[in-house]
């Protein structure tokens, strides 16, 4: 069964927050809607999608601001877990910031979930031992 790479279209939208909700990714707070409009019309972010068997089986919104790349909603839907579709979706953004002059890139993982984070340090990824903080700002902020 063959896989394609692409970018997200219209009508994967609900493909790809089903996903995001089986994957376990999905949090009350975050509006999908509004996450994914806010990244497709700027050149500088984008979602992938990984298309099998008609369906949207991974996804990973990608982007720069200017310094550093950034992944968010890296996910793959857990009845195509095992067959490589989480380094192919991880390799497609990487390409994408590549292809942008992007050379380092970073994402967060949630302190619990051990088994993404071995993932993700099998790839080369590296704890920078660095603290996250936040301030919602506006109504529009996720």
């Amino acid at each position: 069964m063959t896989s394609v790479i692409r970018e997200f279209q219209d009508a994967d939208f609900d493909g790809v927050a089903a996903l995001w909700l089986a994957a376990g990714i999905s949090r009350p707070w975050n509006d999908a809607g509004k996450d994914i409009a806010f990244a497709r019309p700027d050149p500088h972010s984008t979602i992938l999608v990984v298309e099998r068997e008609g369906a949207v089986a991974a996804t990973a919104m990608v982007g720069e601001d200017g310094h550093r790349g950034w992944l968010y909603y890296v996910a793959v839907d857990p009845r195509y877990r095992d067959l490589g579709l989480g380094r192919a979706i991880m390799e497609a953004a990487e390409r994408w910031l590549s292809a942008r002059g992007v050379w380092k890139v970073q994402l967060l993982v949630r302190e619990e979930n051990e088994a993404i984070r071995h993932f993700y340090e099998h790839l080369g990824y590296r704890d920078t031992r660095t603290i996250c903080l936040q301030k919602v700002i506006g109504e529009t902020a996720g």
